[in-house]
Formats: structure tokens, C-alpha cells, sequence
């Protein structure tokens, strides 16, 4: 690149929502946000990412806060930076397929609510699960004036993920009406001379812009980032560095300082970044004393990159190994886990599709046969459920698993009547504003508790009778 050509890197900033996440099972509470807002909004972040993904649920079952008042907050001090949520398609922020009236009905509510940037994803990359998402974001938009739709895909490795596969995509998700694309590494998979490679060839297949999301898991996503911005891509996500590296993202600091004097120049002041790192310092320094922060999730993981499993999958395997005091089977579900990716199709390992084949890899092994007992979600893949996989499934384990079973190959949600009303008229008593419905349909039981905390506080519960201490008000 020549000296005169400038293209500053964008910079999405994840602390509010996947750095939290990631690091400290999303419990950050709004209260704790709000101060330090006026000085990230004085930065000039191309976004701030600090909603959806786990948030929602986390803000309702273990915060008692209210997911859309959270937004609201971040919305009105956020005067002059884009907003921006993780939305997992048909999904949208919960554990099964919706209705494309309720898709429809939450992409507005996000929007009216204060998003800006809506990133959709789907776990097997189907887009036909995106493209719902992807028209309500639109339609808002020429409704409204805002929205932006970014359709993000996993990225993962095997067979079928070729340079080929990848701008093939590339180009339908032009196609689809998408306003950007993200390539979403959630286990730190790409290493640096790869992500040239992928970067040139995407560029070279669409106008969009390319924006790239990693963790630091493996160790290599600094460099990787490097390598993508020479290659081109237009924007990255970091995290504010009291909450960068290990599972979350390259430090927003270090990234800035790395392409200074260069044509990539942020232009962004470090000494700003300093002030917000200053904030988030100590209250990291608390969730290592109490124990949120696991120091274990500050390192570098190897495994990732050597099984190809992310971190929060592997976590999820050794505690599921340890409850049948079967931990020395370790290395045999290690082995067994790319079989049975294979059998289910070579899906991206990524929430929920690498639960699924965790849990099951952990059933094959232990019941020393393999699929002779399967989970109702690996029916569910094998089903057609889900959606589309890159490669077929095996006929054997289908047969062996739902012998006889019809299987879907529609977009599963085509099979799904509208619900909205069906969904209101279940929740009537609790609702106090119109997006209730929508925490009610993605957490049914976790929402009606909150629902019922939140009168009690509203009725002003007589705190002396409260046992605060351990959270119990009686209503």
C-alpha cells in the first residue's frame, strides 16, 4: 500500500457486551456501564457492542435488570456512537427456532429502542435462517431512516470451508441485502497468514464491508488482526485492555498503538482509552477477588487451535466428564468430537451447534457404543431442524438415531404459524410495556420472575421485613 493512501481501521469496542461475556459470564450490571459512557462516546468508535448475545438473559435471571431499560440507558448517553447487538437469527436471542413474526417484532423493538448495527448470525450458517432478520432490519430502515444489518459468519475449518465456500458467501450475502458482513471467529481459529488469504479473497468477491471478530483464545489474535487490516478489512473488535485477551478480544489500546503512524491510522487518543481502562481496572481487580474472573480464562489455550474446539466448549466437556467421575476419558471425547461433527453434517462449532456435539461426543464415549443413546438436539440436527449443513450428514447415524423419521429440508421456520398473540395473551398480567412480550418469548420462566421481582419493587415491599443479605423480598 502505497504511503498516500489512507484507510484508517474502524474500531468496534466490545466491553459492554462480549468482553463481559466472555471473561465474566456476561454479569456486568447497567449501573456499573453508565458512568464511564460519556467518555467512551467522546472516542469515535465506529460502534460499541452492548447488547444481546447473553446479555438478555443474563441481565434477566442473574441481574434482575431489565434487558430493554439497560438499552434505553446506553441509548440516551450515547449520543454520538453507533450501537450495535448480536441477534442469532431465527433465534434471535433464545434457544429455539422463532416465528418470523416475533424475528420481525424484536428487530423493531431493538432499533426503536436505540441499536443502530444489528449482527445476525447463524450456528450452521444456513443463511435461509438470517434472511428474515436481514429483511425486518431493512424494512425498519426504509420506514425509519436507521438500522444496519450485518450478517456474520462463523468461521471454523474442515473440508467444505474452502476460500471457494467463503466468497461464495460472500456474494449471497450481498445478495440477501445485507449492509456489511463480519467474519465471526469465536474460537480463535484463523491464525494471521490465513486471514490474508480470506480477507483478499472476500474483498475481491463483494463491495460490502468486512468486518472481523476474534478471541484471543489460541494466542494469535493480535496478529491476525494485523494481517486482516494489511489484507483490507474495514473494521475489528477489541476490548478495553482490563478486559482483553484470554477469551475476549486483542486490547483496544494495543491495536491503536500497533497501526499508529501508518495508513491504517485509528486516529483515536490514547490517553481517552487510558482514562476508560482506568475505570474498568479496579472492578476487574474485584471479579478476580471474588472469583468471576477464573485467571484460567486470562491464558492461552493451545487445545483450541490443535482440536479445533472452543474454550467454553471444552470447559463444558471436562465438567460434564467430571460429574460421571469419568475425566480420564478426556483424550477419547477429544478424538471423538471431529467424528461426530462429521456425522452431523461438518457444522461451525459454535452456541448451540457445539454444545450439541459436545454432548454428544460425551455420550458415544461413556456408553462405549456410539449414538446408542442421542440427545433430543442431536435428533433435532439430524432432523433438518436447525437448517442446512455444508456436508451431508451420515445416512448411517440417521438411520441408527430417527429410523423412518420424515426430515425437513424447508427453512424450519416456514413450518412455524405466527405466535406473537398466542405469546401476549399468556403473559397479559405481567406486561407493563409492549417489549415484555419479547422477554417473555425468549425466556418464558426467567422473565415471569423477573416480572414478579419487579412489582414487588414497584410496590415498594416493606424492606424490614426484607432479607436483603440473600435477596428474598417478600412480596
Amino acid at each position: 500500500m502505497s504511503e498516500q493512501v489512507k484507510k484508517p481501521i474502524k474500531i468496534t469496542e466490545t466491553i459492554l457486551r462480549d468482553a463481559h461475556q466472555s471473561l465474566i459470564a456476561t454479569r456486568m450490571p447497567t449501573e456499573f456501564m453508565l458512568p464511564i459512557v460519556d467518555k467512551m462516546d467522546q472516542v469515535g468508535y465506529h460502534s460499541v457492542e452492548c447488547w444481546g448475545g447473553a446479555t438478555f438473559d443474563a441481565s434477566l435471571r442473574f441481574l434482575k435488570e431489565d434487558p430493554w431499560d439497560r438499552l434505553r440507558k446506553l441509548r440516551d448517553g450515547f449520543k454520538n456512537t453507533k450501537l450495535q447487538m448480536l441477534f442469532r437469527g431465527q433465534n434471535i436471542l433464545g434457544y429455539r427456532p422463532y416465528a418470523d413474526d416475533v424475528v420481525d417484532y424484536f428487530v423493531q423493538k431493538s432499533i426503536s429502542n436505540g441499536i443502530d448495527i444489528i449482527r445476525i448470525f447463524d450456528c450452521l450458517n444456513d443463511l435461509r435462517n438470517l434472511q428474515e432478520a436481514v429483511n425486518a432490519t431493512n424494512k425498519f430502515k426504509v420506514q425509519e431512516g436507521r438500522g444496519h444489518a450485518q450478517v456474520a459468519l462463523s468461521y471454523t475449518l474442515g473440508d467444505a470451508y474452502t476460500l471457494e465456500y467463503w466468497t461464495d458467501m460472500a456474494k449471497k450475502i450481498e445478495e440477501m441485502g445485507a449492509d456489511s458482513i463480519c467474519i465471526k471467529d469465536m474460537a480463535g481459529l484463523l491464525v494471521p497468514y490465513k486471514a490474508t488469504e480470506l480477507i483478499t479473497a472476500m474483498k475481491s468477491a463483494t463491495k460490502l464491508p468486512i468486518q472481523l471478530h476474534t478471541h484471543y483464545t489460541s494466542g494469535v489474535a493480535s496478529m491476525t488482526y494485523l494481517k486482516a487490516v494489511e489484507a483490507g478489512v474495514d473494521v475489528i473488535d477489541t476490548a478495553i485492555s482490563p478486559f482483553a485477551m484470554g477469551t475476549s478480544q486483542p486490547a483496544t489500546e494495543v491495536m491503536v498503538e500497533t497501526f499508529r503512524g501508518t495508513p491504517y491510522d485509528t486516529g483515536l487518543d490514547q490517553n481517552l482509552l487510558a482514562e476508560i481502562a482506568d475505570y474498568f481496572r479496579p472492578y476487574r481487580d474485584e471479579c478476580l477477588a471474588n472469583g468471576l474472573l477464573n485467571p484460567k480464562v486470562m491464558g492461552v489455550d493451545i487445545k483450541t487451535l490443535l482440536y479445533q474446539v472452543p474454550g467454553g466448549m471444552l470447559s463444558n466437556m471436562v465438567s460434564q466428564l467430571k460429574e460421571q467421575n469419568a475425566e480420564d476419558k478426556y483424550y477419547d471425547v477429544l478424538k471423538e468430537i471431529p467424528r461426530v461433527r462429521k456425522d452431523l453434517g461438518e457444522p461451525p462449532l459454535v452456541t448451540p451447534s457445539s454444545q450439541i456435539v459436545g454432548t454428544q461426543a460425551v455420550f458415544n464415549v461413556l456408553m462405549g457404543e456410539r449414538y446408542k443413546m442421542a440427545t433430543k438436539e442431536t435428533k433435532a440436527v439430524l432432523r433438518g431442524e436447525y437448517g442446512q449443513t455444508v456436508k451431508p450428514m451420515s445416512q448411517e447415524v440417521i438411520d441408527k438415531v430417527i429410523p423412518g423419521e420424515e426430515r425437513i429440508t424447508c427453512r424450519y421456520a416456514d413450518l412455524l404459524d405466527n405466535e406473537l398473540d398466542k405469546l401476549e395473551s399468556e403473559m397479559k398480567e405481567w406486561k407493563q410495556q409492549d417489549e415484555d412480550v419479547l422477554s417473555y418469548a425468549l425466556f418464558p420462566q426467567v422473565a415471569t420472575e423477573f416480572f414478579k421481582y419487579r412489582q414487588a419493587q414497584q410496590e415498594k415491599v416493606d424492606m424490614t421485613q426484607a432479607d436483603t443479605k440473600n435477596g428474598a423480598y417478600p412480596v
